[in-house]
């Protein structure tokens, strides 16, 4: 009897076992705003200033409480603390251009070794980065405002990501 039921035992739970394989189709999850990710994008982006860029390719306008038929363009912000994005899309959803502006984040290795090199006893006390992208550019603006010390002397700077000075 002991062996009946741990046989039955056995049996019962090999069942279930297989009942639980389920296959589903394979999709694949794109941005639909690819070429504004791939023209932001750099190796030396903050994560939280990353995040929020795929979160404005990301974002669905046609599902969102905004979307509205008889709007041509919707003007949407998007914010984190540390900035905050100004997005424009169409009435498609299509990501028309965008306004970026994010205060004290690390600066890349290009800049930092650029104002070095140039400005050898200043200190960076603080930052601006811009972004602005357009969809009909092939090349998006990308440059920072540094703040710059050395003892009681202040200066500001522009600068671009890759470390050329404007």
């Amino acid at each position: 009897m002991k062996k009946l039921s741990i046989y039955l035992l056995l049996l019962a739970f090999s069942g279930q076992v297989f009942a639980q394989v389920i296959e589903l189709p394979e999709i694949e999850i794109t941005a639909v705003n690819y070429k504004y990710l791939s023209s932001v994008d750099s190796d030396d982006t903050p994560i939280s200033v990353k995040m929020l860029q795929e979160k404005v390719a990301m974002f669905d306008l046609k599902s969102s409480e905004f979307y509205n038929d008889e709007y041509a363009t919707y003007n949407i912000s998007f914010y984190i603390p540390d900035g905050k994005i100004l997005a424009a899309y169409d009435k498609n959803g299509k990501l028309i251009r965008t306004i970026e502006k994010y205060k004290d984040i690390k600066l890349p290795i290009a800049v930092r070794e650029a104002i070095a090199e140039r400005f050898p006893n200043w200190i960076a006390v603080g930052d601006v980065y811009r972004v602005n992208f357009h969809y009909m550019n092939e090349i998006t603006d990308k440059f920072y405002k540094v703040r710059l010390e050395n003892g009681n002397k202040k200066m500001k700077v522009k600068i671009t990501e890759k470390g050329d000075f404007m």
